[in-house]
């Protein structure tokens, strides 16, 4: 520990009351924006988050949906996914990357991740295609984009559709290109915590084809064209209006909080060395940035081997922390048919019992971060004596 690291002072996992504070009067406006128009759905608001988001994202086409599950749920269903088809993905993500494949019928089949990014291993994927296999959900996982160019030559060698989950990614870039512009379709969420984050659920599909957007927009919409004249059976998958409002105040504060997170980010890389964290008794290992990617940082994941002790102890010293995730999709008791076993996986069963997600939004302040990593330098100390290592 650094003689300048300050004294312990609790740190949440996350503020979005201090992201409010700071953007209070242009979201009560744009709120009151929709409520003065009473159109709730669907409606300009959404157009101009759609058309905005799309540009963001380096793509033609936005669809906002209900939420990020919804966005993977109404994708699978635009390509005509059915059951017995299969969806490679990964194990290592939250529950609707696999749970979208199993809402439509059809088969999830896990390739294990790459341990340094917990992305999947591209160079997994094609032992795992078979004459069934009709997509892949590569997963952006913690804001750093999935090994792309590999995936894509894989998919269309075999004829595979690509459904990016980009629910924790976006604004994250792999060689120059936006997440959301590189595979058929791309899926982004907008639940509360996320970079881009509103006031309540939300989500939304980008693509660069027409004719994937056309569907996706007709099944967003039970089908309609036009109203009550239904094409096709689609689902109730739209966005409220009031969100989309929030989120374009939001989005034009979205670069500026990711820098935030990066600096944060490099602050905390900065800190662990000043207190000999990666590289002695007890080490910690940070997160690692592939080359010619824009990490977005959703999250700051370090692994330790005492995870758990580790994760007490900050919870002791009022340090917010969180598990993503700690059981891996191929072993949740939901997949059970298919027959996984402990082993099958096993980069992403380490992930599982090693990763620990800290503090790293944008409005943290350095003496936060300090206490942050005086509290893990501590919890090493104490290791340390209690093992008669000095």
């Amino acid at each position: 520990m650094t003689k300048n690291m300050t004294a312990n002072i609790p740190v949440p996992l996350l503020d979005l009351k201090a992201q409010y504070q700071s953007i209070r009067e242009e979201i009560r406006a744009a709120i009151d924006r929709v409520a003065d128009s009473q159109q709730f759905i669907l409606g300009p608001e959404v157009e101009g988050l759609e058309k905005e988001v799309a540009d963001y994202s380096q793509c033609e086409f936005g669809i906002g949906v209900s939420s990020g599950t919804d966005a993977l749920l109404v994708a699978l269903m635009a390509i005509d996914i059915r059951p017995e088809d299969e969806v490679i993905t990964t194990p290592y993500s939250f529950f609707a990357t696999a749970g979208a494949v199993w809402r439509v019928g059809a088969r999830p089949v896990f390739v294990d991740i790459d341990p340094e990014t917990y992305n999947i291993d591209p160079a997994k994927i094609e032992a795992a295609i078979t004459d069934r296999s009709r997509a892949i959900i590569p997963v952006h996982l913690y804001g750093q984009m999935a090994d792309m160019d590999a995936i894509m030559e894989v998919a269309r060698r075999h004829g595979l559709v690509v459904i990016e989950d980009a629910a924790q990614a976006i604004g994250s870039e792999y060689r120059s290109r936006r997440a959301g512009s590189i595979g058929d379709m791309s899926c982004f969420s907008f639940f509360p915590s996320k970079n881009l984050g509103g006031f309540g659920d939300g989500g939304m599909v980008t693509t660069n084809d027409p004719e994937l957007a056309r569907r996706v927009r007709l099944l967003r919409n039970h089908g309609y064209s036009p109203k009550y004249y239904n094409k096709v059976v689609g689902g109730n998958f739209r966005i409220d209006a009031i969100q989309a409002a929030v989120l374009r105040v939001k989005l034009r504060y979205l670069d500026q909080w990711t820098e935030a997170r990066q600096k944060n980010a490099s602050t905390y890389r900065r800190l662990f060395a000043e207190a000999g964290l990666t590289d002695d008794f007890g080490k910690v290992t940070l997160p690692h940035e592939s080359e010619a990617r824009r990490h977005i940082y959703n999250q700051f994941v370090i692994r330790s081997s005492r995870r758990d002790e580790l994760m007490a102890h900050l919870k002791e010293r009022q340090i917010g922390t969180e598990i993503y995730y700690p059981v891996p999709l191929h072993l949740q008791e939901c997949f059970s048919a298919l027959g996984h076993r402990d082993g099958d996986m096993p980069a992403s069963e380490r992930a599982a019992r090693e990763t620990l997600a800290l503090p790293i939004y944008p409005e943290l302040t350095g003496e936060m971060l300090e206490s942050v990593v005086s509290a893990i330098a501590e919890f090493h100390s104490e290791t340390r004596g209690s093992s008669g290592i000095r």
